[in-house]
C-alpha cells in the first residue's frame, strides 16, 4: 500500500472517530430513549391494542356491564407472584374465536382500600375447539399462547391462554403468565 493509500485510510479512520465521538453520544441517547418508551408502552403491538381495548374498564362496573364476571376469586401462586382477579365474559370465551380487541377475560388487582385496579387482559380459547380446527396453537398478533392443561385447579379443562400485562409492568415481561408484583392479600371474597 502506498503512503497516499496509507493517509486516506488514516484520514477516514480520523473521520469515522470524530462523528462516533460526536454523534456516537447522542445517537446512544436517542436509542436509550427509544428504548425506554418501548418499555413504558409495555413492548409491543398487542399491548397497545389490549390496552386500548381495555381502557374503558378501569371501573370494574363497566366491565360488569358488559357480560365480565369474577371468576376463581384471586388467582395467587406462593412461587410466582399472582394472576389477580380474573372477570371473564364467558360467551366470548365459548366462541372459540380470538380478537385482539375483545379479551375474553379483564384482570384486575384488588386493592387495600377496596378499590380494583385493572392491570391487564387475558385472551383465552378452550384447546378442545381450536385443537379441532387448528394444527398449532394460537398466536396473536405474533404471541404464542401458553398450553393451560386440564383438569386443572380451575376445574376446567385445557385451555390456551395469555396474559397480556398492559396496565401494570411485568419485570419477566408483558406475556407471561405470572406477575411478581401482584398482590392478593387485600382480596375481600365478599365482592
Amino acid at each position: 500500500m502506498g503512503i497516499g493509500r496509507a493517509t486516506t485510510h488514516f484520514g477516514l479512520a480520523i473521520i469515522g472517530g470524530f462523528f462516533c465521538m460526536t454523534l456516537g453520544p447522542s445517537l446512544a441517547r436517542a436509542q436509550d430513549q427509544r428504548s425506554q418508551a418501548a418499555h413504558r408502552d409495555h413492548t409491543g403491538p398487542l399491548v397497545h391494542v389490549a390496552r386500548q381495548a381495555t381502557e374503558r374498564f378501569t371501573d370494574v362496573a363497566a366491565a360488569e356491564a358488559e357480560g365480565y364476571a369474577l371468576q376463581f376469586g384471586c388467582v395467587s401462586g406462593p412461587d410466582f407472584g399472582a394472576m389477580g382477579l380474573h372477570y371473564v365474559n364467558v360467551s366470548l370465551l365459548a366462541d372459540g374465536d380470538l380478537d385482539p380487541t375483545r379479551p375474553e377475560a379483564i384482570i384486575y388487582e384488588p386493592l387495600p382500600s377496596g378499590r380494583l385496579k385493572l392491570i391487564g387482559a387475558e385472551y383465552v380459547v378452550p384447546a378442545q375447539i381450536w385443537d379441532a380446527t387448528h394444527a398449532a396453537a394460537p398466536q396473536l398478533m405474533g404471541q404464542l399462547f401458553h398450553l393451560l392443561e386440564g383438569p386443572n385447579r380451575f376445574g376446567a379443562q385445557s385451555l390456551y391462554a395469555l396474559h397480556v400485562w398492559a396496565w401494570k409492568d411485568n419485570p419477566n415481561g408483558a406475556f407471561v403468565n405470572w406477575h411478581p408484583n401482584v398482590s392478593c392479600e387485600a382480596f375481600q371474597p365478599s365482592r
